[in-house]
């Protein structure tokens, strides 16, 4: 991910002309968005990006079929349930840095605690995008 932040970053600094990293910081943050979108709906829908191979997981829908794109794009824009709901706490409270930090930590454990209360101990962004990881250890290394 440090390679593609970097790659866009740059082309975006580029082109908008931005000399200093506070200029064009909403739209940095936007252009971002749609490139890490690109970027996890393309490899998802080939069923892994690079961390996910280094880890031997893949992403299937429910019946086990690679995923499509509108499906992968449902998956991305409900993985930012894991940061929003902490994101808006803090942005409507105006908190200062290090209660912001407390408040988005927070709820990235509790999403991830939740998933505990899923039938099938999935995280419930997969739950609701209908996907599901499963491992693809080689039988070698098991």
């Amino acid at each position: 991910m440090f390679g593609i932040v970097f790659v866009a970053g740059y082309l975006f600094g580029t082109l908008s002309q931005t000399r200093n990293a506070m200029d064009n910081r909403h739209p940095l943050q936007a252009f971002l968005f749609v490139v890490f979108g690109i970027y996890f709906v393309w490899l998802w829908t080939k069923g892994q990006t690079l961390a996910m191979k280094t880890w031997h997981i893949t992403v299937l829908d429910r019946s086990g079929q690679p995923i499509t794109q509108a499906r992968a794009l449902l998956r991305y824009l409900l993985c930012w349930l894991w940061f929003l709901p902490g994101l808006a706490a803090t942005a409507l409270f105006k908190l200062p840095t290090s209660e912001s930090v407390v408040i988005v930590l927070g709820w990235v454990a509790v999403w991830a605690i939740l998933s505990h209360f899923h039938p099938q101990q999935q995280f419930w962004h997969d739950a609701l995008a209908g996907t599901r990881l499963v491992s693809t250890v080689p039988k070698s290394q098991q």
